[in-house]
């Protein structure tokens, strides 16, 4: 006879705090309350819709499963303990000390007084950082493991830099033109066509670097065949405030005169061009999922547009020299010295989240936010610092599409993958959702005299042609049949006749000027002559 084992309690309080946390899984995918089914009367309704909130509390169980074990890492945010205690007043020590190891390691500030101020970029996957200093320093470290993988100097000035598909190659905006490095440091090549350009964008599916020189004209060279695709010219003078909107890769440039306009490689105009600002555009950002775009400009305002209706959600009264999404949808602004974090509080509201204020005299150029880290790159004039903002970087990441743990066999097959799913410049517009879709119906034209009397005489044939029924009772009488068959011709030809009608009761468009004695006065002098 076998002895029942007692329970452990300590297991037993394991398995009902796992069972706590699945069930607030479920609920948070589940659609609401289930319906009040025991009211109802009709059988059949009754058990249909029992078997659908059966079905939908199954997908709720299995969406919290997959959570569970694809997604195991849990983004959060800085959450205060009182109601009066705000979060933008912790600074980063205090963040620091409450963190893991490996995330306390992160933030960084690296002094370099006399070559700034700074511009730094990521990789689409954040493990890869190129930084440029004013005065010609170029730096490349891998910040998964801090380690400078190249260093050097090209005595020149540096107004931009930027990655191309992999961190294999990237661009450097230089005193006359922009150039190619690749990882060593080797000079591949000078885009002189490009003339002095002041900012770069690099369109990863379609393999594009865009830039914006000093005569506001904007160029797009394909990376993968160097082929020059376009080459606009703005009409709206010197700008360096452009950025890319990654929902459908146009290009978003920011104006002296307060406009933002939207290009694409394969349109002369501007697709969009919005007055968003009553001064200069200093800012532009495009939100993860495109449909939000934020503006500012030296009229002290920070605008959040809606760009499914090209309106203002929210505008607030602030400086911002540069701007920022992160993956998670916060929003950092640099104004001086001061960086702000701003986080959406419901319908785009957004608040303010963290502040984080540099060293007096520490002008801020550029904020950037590193992808799948909580963290926030900040390139100014007197160096580079990192800060951490908890709940800007997306927790899980998907191998298939970025890793920022490859290996270089990892590295090449993507390339080669990228290479082979390049997207034509064609594909660039406002909506990428109409791609494959089908074309509208053109509206009917009228259709000319000739027409309507060829398509008439097709159904009186039809119609003589058509057998009518014999009866009996001398209802078949052959004068009978033929009324019928004329009934038939008639009924065949009534539209199309209407249709005949119309276009003989309007004036011929040529229709000829008459006699002068037929005009009036004003208008004889237009009356044709008559040839004597």
């Amino acid at each position: 006879m076998g002895i029942a084992k007692e329970e452990d309690p300590k297991e037993r309080k394991n398995h009902q705090d796992a069972m706590e946390v699945m069930e607030m899984k479920v609920a948070k995918f589940s659609r609401g309350k289930a319906a009040n089914l025991a009211n109802l009367r009709d059988k059949k309704l009754k058990g249909q819709l029992t078997g659908k909130e059966k079905l939908i509390g199954l997908s709720a169980k299995a969406a919290a499963q997959a959570e569970k074990w694809f997604l195991p890492i849990e983004g959060g945010y800085l959450e205060p303990d009182e109601d009066l205690e705000k979060t933008y007043r912790y600074q980063q020590p205090d963040i620091v000390q409450n963190v893991d190891l490996l995330s306390s390691r992160k933030p960084f500030d690296m002094i370099l007084p006399v070559l700034g101020p700074y511009t730094l970029e990521y990789t689409s996957n954040g493990r890869y950082m190129i930084v440029g200093g004013r005065k010609g320093h170029i730096a490349m470290m891998d910040m998964l493991n801090m380690d400078l993988i190249k260093e050097f100097q090209v005595r020149e000035t540096v107004r931009d830099v930027a990655f191309l598909h992999n961190e294999q190659l990237f661009a450097v905006a230089q005193k006359k033109y922009p150039y190619i490095y690749n990882r060593h440091g080797t000079e591949i090549h000078c885009l002189k066509e490009h003339g002095k350009s002041l900012k770069l964008q690099f369109l990863e599916k379609q393999f594009l670097l865009a830039s914006i020189n000093s005569f506001g004209q904007l160029h797009y060279q394909d990376m993968s065949t160097g082929e020059m695709i376009a080459n606009y010219r703005t009409g709206l003078g010197r700008t360096d405030v452009m950025r890319v909107n990654p929902y459908n890769a146009v290009i978003g440039l920011g104006h002296a005169g307060g406009k933002v306009t939207m290009w694409k490689p394969t349109s002369v105009k501007p697709l969009v061009t919005m007055l968003c600002h009553n001064g200069p555009v200093t800012a532009v950002a495009f939100d993860k999922g495109g449909h939000l775009m934020a503006t500012a400009g030296v009229d002290r305002k920070i605008k959040i547009w809606d760009l499914r209706k090209y309106e203002v959600v929210h505008s607030y009264a602030a400086r911002a020299q540069s701007l920022d999404f992160s993956q998670k949808g916060l929003l950092a602004g640099s104004n001086g010295s001061l960086v702000e974090i701003y986080r959406d509080c419901g319908g785009q509201d957004y608040k303010i989240y963290m502040k984080h204020r540099m060293v007096k005299g520490y002008q801020v150029g550029k904020v950037l936010f590193r992808p799948y880290e909580d963290i926030c790159g900040i390139g100014h004039s007197m160096g580079l610092s990192s800060i951490l903002v908890p709940g800007s970087g997306e927790a899980n990441f998907d191998t298939f599409v970025e890793n920022p743990v490859e290996t270089a066999k990892q590295r090449r097959e993507r390339e080669v993958h990228a290479l082979l799913n390049k997207l034509p410049p064609e594909t660039i517009m406002l909506n990428p959702n109409a791609i494959g879709s089908l074309r509208r119906p053109k509206k009917k034209e009228k259709k000319t005299k000739k027409e309507i009397e060829e398509e008439i005489e097709e159904v009186v044939e039809a119609a003589k042609n058509t057998r009518v029924k014999k009866k009996t009772k001398g209802r078949s009488k052959p004068s009978k049949r033929a009324t019928k068959k004329e009934e038939v011709v008639l009924r065949a030809k009534r539209p199309l006749l209407d249709q005949y009608k119309e276009i003989e009761g309007q004036p011929d468009k040529k229709q000829r000027v008459g006699e002068k004695s037929e005009l009036p006065k004003a208008l004889q002098r237009f009356a044709k002559k008559t040839q004597s």
